[in-house]
């Protein structure tokens, strides 16, 4: 249900949603929740972004204290750590006057260690915190097929699936606070690795004169196929690197899964190679581009574009 119980009156009223963030998840996932029929008030840094969540119907706050205020539900997807510490602790913060029972929903990529500090800070003022990060990229957010990772009380997670099942296609509780946090880094170490495998693949078969396209049909009937493979493969042979996760993005997740290895004890080798390829590829300018633009990295090397019409078949 879209509902929450109005304690004076004893009956029925909408959810009333904060949301703040308007990036390239945070969007389609506001409009989604408008379009469920959710009461929603929406807050971003640049607040020319705000307009177009007027005319949806959404109302807009100039501050992020302002956009949490009065709401039953919060809901933040911001890009780092840093950016977290404003919204949440700066002077106009969400945490200036939270009220008891309001809760928290935090869909961002960010360490485990901040999302335990912020859920303590949110508990200590009977809030209710949840970490919920996602994978599914800009499609998953525009289709409302996103898959939630959450971590945090499974009575809270219930009382919200309304919101859960708006936004997404799947919910899966990892454990208490920071467990969602530390699956979506695990999940996406594999997702960087998988695709430099995907680039160096492309690399080898089309400096050995394979057509890119009959190499990426290959891969998706064999072994070697992998969702990466599905999502990136044709983007990588049109020469397509419009941004659905920017690798600048990728790099920031993949900095903090291997902070999050170093801090488990846990040997990751592929993970730093990972974490190597895309931060060259970032140092090469294409950090606003899609991930899959790391293949940029192996063209230069082997002095080729995958997707020249040439090695197509």
């Amino acid at each position: 249900m879209k509902y929450t119980q109005n304690n004076a009156k004893g009956g029925l009223t909408m959810k009333r949603i904060g949301f703040i963030g308007l990036g390239t998840m945070g969007a389609p996932m506001a409009s989604n929740l408008l379009r469920g029929g959710f009461e929603v008030t929406v807050y971003n840094r640049t607040a020319s972004k705000n307009q177009p969540f007027e005319e949806q119907g959404a109302k807009t706050a100039s501050t992020p204290k302002l956009a949490a205020e009065g709401k039953d539900v919060i809901i933040t997807m911001i890009s780092n750590d840093d950016s977290i510490r404003e919204v949440y602790y700066g002077d106009q913060g969400i945490l200036a006057e939270l009220q008891p029972g309001t809760v928290i929903i935090d869909c961002s990529t960010i360490s485990p260690g901040l999302v335990k500090e912020v859920a303590a800070a949110v508990q200590e003022r009977g809030g209710h915190f949840l970490d919920a990060p996602v994978t599914g990229s800009k499609p998953g957010a525009v289709e409302g097929t996103l898959v939630f990772m959450v971590g945090g009380r499974a009575d809270v997670i219930e009382d919200n699936r309304d919101i859960f099942d708006t936004l997404g296609k799947k919910l899966l509780h990892m454990g208490d606070n920071g467990s969602g946090a530390a699956a979506k880094l695990a999940h996406n170490a594999m997702v960087g690795i998988h695709n430099v495998a995907l680039a160096e693949g492309f690399a080898i078969a089309v400096k050995s004169g394979v057509p890119a396209d009959k190499f990426l049909e290959l891969v998706q009937a064999g072994s070697a196929g992998s969702k990466q493979a599905e999502l990136k493969g044709r983007k990588i042979i049109e020469n397509d690197f419009s941004n659905q996760f920017s690798l600048a993005l990728m790099l920031k997740d993949l900095k903090l899964a291997s902070a999050l290895s170093d801090a488990a004890g846990v040997p990751s080798p592929l993970l730093g190679l990972a974490k190597s390829i895309f931060q060259s590829g970032y140092a090469q300018g294409y950090g606003e581009e899609d991930l899959s633009a790391v293949v940029k990295t192996y063209e230069a090397l082997i002095g080729q574009k995958i997707g020249d019409q040439q090695n197509k078949a």
